[in-house]
């Protein structure tokens, strides 16, 4: 090996050097606001959904973030979520018209427009309804319009200037005629029952609006006194005072008590503690003592075969006085603890074994439970408590006007003092409580008048409503599977829907009262009728107009005959709002079934559950065909994201530090299916990634500047071997991201392509592609061949990645030559090319395996400082049989796949000869030895290879020289 004599000419002029304008860093927070006006200036959303128009709809709709505040990281993940797959279906030619809606109506936006009156020192009670209403309409369009801008930051594609809202009159006209379907089926009731209550908001609550949380209550054992006829059914208990032992963790709710439960088929004994006798379930004895009266237990040890056994134990077992079955307790009498007042003992089914006493505590109006076993029985709803929380005047002097929750010291305090407490009166426990998903504080199940569609009621024949929505439920596809069973189980065990709210903003339940007899009208012509003016007027008009004039002239009370009547006041639960979007928006502007619901896994219990209610209660069918669920935005550390934690992550910090761009990523990347980790770490990788993405793509536009699709493409059959395995690749490639895309497999798109830009592509093809790109002849079929492979992966990433990596995508694509489009989305998705056949695949399994191994000889040349660059090596090689016939018939191929300057097959093996390890394609038993020697010859000045050509006839080699020819 040795330079070539010194010479004057400079061939830099002559290379073909790769150049582009595409930079080589993103700039997205400058890019992205450019790309945004370039594809509303272009309108590329409306012509991508013109092209598509005869293709078969794909329904994706939206399901309505809230109208109050900034976005959140989950805002983000839900809308790119959407937008992957909008982008996807519209490229492989489905007509998906993303329409984005909003959710507007309920509480939060009530009490923000309070507090602005409240800042603004305007008292709300001298509003009319309507000017309130007003209010509200106004607040929710400010933040639609707000978030609406930090949507479309995001590079979300959409119907942006004709959105769903819920505060359209036509979306709320059609929420009232949702509500008559369901009258009309007569799935609609008024009764006083118990329900979840918010005191702090003072509204019902459904059950997909209650969080359960940790909560400290009170923990008390109450002893009430038994009636007579107890002695005459156990006469062994004559003379002696018996209590009934219940337990609670609500003192509150004790006032309000009418009965106790036992369950028939236990068995209760009745048992001496000290002056009195308690009658507790026989098998909740021990852990009942342990709590009252812990010295009446001992430690019983006892020697099994498996070694020692310690058990509690009754010290005196004989102070068990008398058994009785449950159903032997019916109808006896006690008497309440603290009020003049006899209650009875009842059945239940509901009576378990899993804790307290095995006699529960009955109050009809603060449990389910309690008021199905109230109505059975015949006992009154009794509910002392109103909706601010606050005990009524039956209650007596001593409670009347406390807050139920700061009631229970005090109902604490009298069972101390009339001896009626069997425990430490501050014994607590920890458990699972309900809470208010807005305000966050305890609730309480509180029996009010609402109005209830009913579960249980029969639907069709002999199904039920329940049976009915179970039957669509199991039809839905569900992305992950397991959302089957988790939405099932919740449908299967829910309570009657409770559809009314004591509040202001939102849709009215427009029925009418009797003014004479109180006697509700539910009348679906009404309905009708409120909703035809609706659609002109908005739900202002329920209010402001006389009931009568909904109603037939001359219309009476078809129970008392009276003639005037009253409006309900209350309005709709919000999600039966947003669940009626399928017939407000999809239904009048689309199709049903949509083909996919995409929200958080919460909305198990949320839009998926009360939209299949809504939709399967009036058109006895599902809204949708499949349902696909991501879980909530966690930090890097997997913990919940909270203010007070400070490890919040807002989207627009991201977005301007990062760009959306790299947000987009992160959501493809991510395995929705679970919580979702988001820190600046996890951004700093997938920045990484972004970057090799983008670099490739360059790199590839980079050696196009001077290649005309249309004239200079070599057909497949002429391309070389290699460019024919990397298309083959690119094939695989398209077919797996493909595949990905329709399973919603987002994080496979994102690992798919990068692996294969950083594996295949950077690391081996684009390596051994440079010299045939930079040196060899400009117009040669060598050289356009390569160029023809780079321009079809090009073109083919950047429209499997347009979905996810918008903004980049479409910038690349403006710098494609012979682009067919003006933008990337119109282009299609790209379908798999010739695919690679096994002979290639397995030729090139064994070049690369090879390669690798003498990569590795070349670099410990390279440490070693036998060699600089690897095109100074010369490299021998020594193989067994089966391995030298291989490389002979490739030996043309070895010093580019190598980047080496000669390469050689020879028998004898080198003393510096390393033996390489080929056996994992070649099979065992085969030898591979290679030697790395200086290359023969001098250097040629224009490609830097190592030739015996230099300096004998010219001063370049032979490659060079046809170069400099042409």
């Amino acid at each position: 090996m040795s330079d070539a004599p010194s010479q004057d000419k400079d061939f830099k002029d002559t290379v073909n050097l790769p150049r582009t304008d595409f930079p080589m860093k993103g700039n997205l927070a400058q890019l992205e606001p450019r790309m945004l006006g370039w594809w509303a200036e272009r309108g590329i959303w409306g012509k991508l959904l013109e092209k598509n128009a005869a293709g078969e709809p794909f329904v994706l709709p939206d399901g309505p973030p809230y109208a109050n505040g900034h976005l959140h990281a989950g805002h983000a993940l839900n809308k790119v979520l959407k937008d992957i797959v909008v982008k996807y279906r519209n490229l492989v030619g489905r007509h998906c018209d993303f329409i984005p809606g909003w959710d507007t109506h309920g509480l939060p936006i009530e009490q923000a427009v309070e507090k602005r009156l409240k800042d603004k020192k305007v008292d709300k009670r001298t509003l009319s309804r309507d000017a309130f209403l007003e209010l509200c309409r106004a607040y929710a369009l400010e933040f639609i319009d707000i978030q609406k801008t930090e949507f479309q930051r995001l590079g979300v594609f959409g119907s942006w200037e004709a959105p769903y809202k819920t505060l359209d009159f036509s979306y709320e006209a059609q929420e009232i005629r949702e509500l008559a379907g369901f009258a009309r089926r007569g799935m609609l009731y008024r009764r006083k029952k118990p329900v979840y209550w918010c005191l702090q908001d003072q509204t019902a609550l459904a059950e997909a609006e209650v969080e359960y949380e940790e909560h400290e209550s009170p923990s008390v054992y109450v002893a009430f006194p038994a009636g007579p006829e107890l002695a005459e059914r156990l006469p062994l208990l004559k003379g002696k005072a018996v209590d009934f032992a219940i337990w609670t963790t609500t003192p509150w709710t004790l006032p309000a008590n009418l009965a106790i439960a036992v369950n028939p088929e236990l068995e209760y004994v009745f048992y001496q503690l000290g002056a009195r006798v308690i009658c507790v379930a026989k098998d909740l004895l021990p852990k009942v003592l342990a709590e009252v009266k812990s010295d009446e237990l001992a430690v019983k040890h006892v020697e099994l075969p498996g070694g020692e056994v310690s058990a509690a134990a009754l010290v005196d077992p004989a102070r068990i006085l008398a058994y009785a079955r449950g159903e032997e307790l019916e109808h006896l009498t006690y008497q309440h603890p603290f009020y003049e007042r006899r209650g009875r003992i009842l059945l239940g089914e509901h009576v378990t074994l899993d804790a307290g006493t095995g006699l529960v505590h009955t109050a009809p109006g603060h449990g389910q439970e309690d008021y199905e076993v109230g109505l059975r029985y015949g006992l009154d709803i009794y509910n002392p408590v109103r909706p601010d929380g606050r005990y009524d005047d039956t209650v007596g002097p001593a409670l009347a006007g406390k807050r139920v929750f700061e009631a229970n010291p005090l109902v604490i305090a009298v069972l101390v003092e009339k001896g009626a407490l069997l425990n430490d009166a501050k014994d607590t426990v920890a458990h699972s409580y309900p809470h208010c998903w807005r305000c966050h504080n305890p609730i309480i199940l509180s029996a009010t008048y609402q109005w209830f569609i009913p579960m249980d009621a029969p639907f069709h024949g002999e199904k039920t409503f329940r049976q009915e929505v179970l039957a669509e439920v199991d039809k839905v596809r569900w992305v992950p599977s397991w959302g089957h069973s988790r939405i099932r189980g919740m449908l299967e065990t829910r309570p009657d829907w409770t559809i009314s709210r004591q509040r202001t903003w939102g849709v009215p339940i427009c029925i009418a009262y009797c003014e004479g007899c109180d006697e509700a009208l539910v009348s679906p012509e009404l309905m009708e009728k409120v909703a035809q003016a609706v659609e002109q007027e908005g739900v202002g008009v329920w209010y402001r107009t006389p009931v009568k004039d909904f109603l037939p002239e001359g219309f009476a009370c078809p129970r008392c005959g009276k003639g005037e009547f009253r409006r309900e006041t209350d309005i709709l639960d919000v999600w039966f709002d947003s669940a009626c979007m399928f017939s407000a928006v999809l239904e009048r502007r689309q199709r049903l079934p949509a083909d996919l619901f995409l929200e958080g896994s919460d909305q198990h219990r949320g839009w998926f559950h009360s939209s299949m209610l809504v939709s399967v209660g009036t058109r006895d069918c599902s809204p949708y065909k499949a349902c696909l669920t991501h879980g909530f935005v966690v930090d890097g550390k997997g913990e919940k994201m909270s203010k007070s934690l400070g490890n919040v992550v807002a989207p627009e910090k991201i977005i301007n530090q990062y760009g959306a761009e790299v947000l987009r990523l992160w959501v493809a990347a991510s395995d929705y299916r679970n919580d979702v980790r988001l820190s600046d770490q996890i951004l700093k990788g997938l920045s990484e990634g972004y970057r090799k993405i983008r670099n490739t793509v360059r790199y590839a536009l980079s050696n196009l500047y001077d290649f005309d699709p249309a004239k200079d493409a070599v057909p497949y059959a002429r391309l070389s071997p290699l460019d024919q395995w990397a298309l083959g690749r690119l094939a695989e490639v398209v077919a797996r991201v493909k595949q990905a895309y329709e399973d919603y497999e987002f994080h496979l798109v994102y690992a798919t392509v990068v692996d294969f830009c950083a594996g295949d592509l950077s690391a081996v093809y684009f390596d051994i592609l440079k010299d045939r790109l930079y040196t060899w002849r400009k117009d040669g079929a060598p050289r356009r061949g390569a160029q023809t492979v780079l321009h079809e992966v090009a073109s083919v990433l950047l429209r499997l990645l347009a979905p996810v990596m918008s903004f980049t995508a479409e910038e690349a694509w403006g710098f494609l030559p012979g682009k067919s489009t003006e933008s990337v989305f119109l282009a299609g998705f790209p379908e798999p090319g010739t695919k690679l056949s096994p002979e290639l695949a397995e030729r090139y399994a064994k070049l690369f395996a090879v390669r690798e191994a003498v990569q590795g000889v070349l670099e410990a040349a390279r440490r070693e400082k036998r060699i600089g660059a690897s095109l100074e090596a010369r490299v021998l090689l020594m193989a067994s049989a089966s391995v030298r016939d291989f490389l002979m018939q490739h030996l043309d191929e070895l010093p580019g796949l190598f980047i080496t300057s000669q390469v050689e097959v020879v028998d004898a093996e080198g003393i510096d000869a390393a033996v390489l390890d080929v056996t994992r394609v070649f099979g065992d038993g085969a030898k591979l030895l290679a030697e790395v020697k200086p290359a023969a010859g001098h250097k040629c000045p224009r490609c830097w290879t190592y030739s015996e050509a230099v300096g004998q006839g010219g001063d370049v080699c032979l490659k060079c020289r046809e170069a400099l020819a042409a």
